[in-house]
């Protein structure tokens, strides 16, 4: 596909974008096929990530991010998908700088955030955010995990599961009930810096059908004690309200994933019938394949136009949740559409998991499910109806 310059682009961007695709096509390119095989990057190469200044790059330079917005965010992220890692680095990433990071810093104190950004920023602490429990997961408010107030501590008690970072992470923002009786508004954010507890454990790294490179876990908190300072703010209550808002960019985020995916499954799914020759003739010769891959191509340019205008808003401020649930659900399930169609054109060999369309598909079901699934997306929209 040629190249597509999104409106909010900036040469301070596409300066950030090719230096990215050459520091993750030396560095971490080779070891995609090492982290498929562990189930988790490893720790050296969060490292580098944050060196390379690939971690917290819209978190502001004085709590030793990189000073960008949202957009910096993306042309990293578009970037790490583009090059195939999208399934490791690039969901381990957007979890930690994203989303963990952001709760951090629009919620956090400043002792908070003084003392946790630059370790994020660094690659130090991996964050992770645990929602989701066994029998919760996209009613939070329905939590059953709690952290009951004792003295100059809360006490916290429950079972997480499908965390991204799971394995990995050292500073983890756990959604518990500090009021088990008052529904959503009992709902609060606690963090747990996992070195300095006792009574939690990371349970196995779960076997998925797709992102094998990412690792997603199981929690478990029994009696875990952490201080009051540790509430993600300053009043007990909060959680769901900043999860609410939140949410709003993780959905964003999730659509251009899959905007992207869109286009480099077009991409090689175009060369490769150029050249694959049936009966005589190479595959793109044949008006079926033409058709089918114009379809792809004009679902990928309706996202990535959708996705670029809400890019806009958010920029300036305004992007509204439920604009965003129609991305998410929209791009997401034309995601899974289009890497089907281009899958098709590949035959056996797009069974095999040497190919990368092979990969791209078992990555992308996952989009219709996590960030709160298409279902509860459109739940969300038809209240404005």
């Amino acid at each position: 596909m040629a190249e597509h310059l999104s409106p909010w682009m900036t040469e301070e961007l596409s300066i950030l974008r090719d230096q990215a695709r050459k520091f993750l096509e030396r560095e971490f390119v080779p070891q995609a096929a090492a982290w498929e095989e562990a189930g988790v990057v490893d720790r050296a190469s969060w490292r580098k990530a944050g060196e390379a200044g690939l971690l917290c790059a819209s978190i502001p330079e004085a709590y030793g991010g990189g000073g960008g917005t949202r957009a910096h965010d993306v042309v990293i992220a578009e970037e790490t998908g583009r090059l195939g890692l999208g399934g490791g680095f690039g969901a381990g990433n957007g979890v930690h700088s994203n989303i963990v990071a952001h709760y951090l810093l629009a919620y956090g104190t400043e002792a908070q955030k003084l003392e946790w950004l630059p370790k994020m920023a660094s690659g130090d602490y991996i964050g992770a955010i645990a929602m989701t429990e066994p029998g919760t997961g996209s009613d939070l408010q329905s939590v059953k995990t709690t952290a009951r107030r004792d003295g100059s501590d809360y006490v916290i008690n429950g079972q997480k599961t499908f965390i991204t970072n799971g394995q990995n992470a050292e500073l983890i923002f756990v959604v518990a009930k500090t009021d088990p009786t008052a529904g959503a508004k009992g709902v609060s954010i606690i963090v747990v810096e996992t070195a300095k507890v006792q009574g939690f454990r990371r349970g196995r790294n779960l076997q998925k059908i797709g992102m094998h490179a990412q690792d997603t876990s199981e929690l478990f908190f029994d009696d875990v004690r952490v201080p009051v300072t540790n509430l993600l703010g300053t009043v007990e209550g909060q959680g769901f309200k900043q999860l609410m808002v939140q949410l709003a960019w993780e959905r964003l985020s999730c659509a251009f994933g899959a905007v992207v995916a869109m286009e480099r499954a077009v991409e090689l799914t175009s060369a490769y019938v150029k050249e694959r020759k049936a009966f005589g003739a190479t595959i793109m010769d044949f008006q079926n394949t033409q058709f089918k891959l114009a379809e792809c191509k004009t679902q990928a340019v309706v996202g990535r136009t959708f996705v670029d205008d809400l890019m806009l808003r958010l920029l300036a401020g305004n992007l509204d949740p439920v604009t965003a649930a129609m991305a998410k659900w929209w791009t997401t399930d034309a995601q899974c559409k289009v890497i089907d169609e281009c899958l098709q054109f590949f035959g056996g060999y797009g069974y095999m998991t040497e190919y990368p369309i092979a990969r791209m598909y078992q990555d992308a079901r996952v989009q219709k499910i996590y960030a709160g699934t298409n279902e509860v997306m459109k739940m969300l929209i038809a209240r404005t109806l």
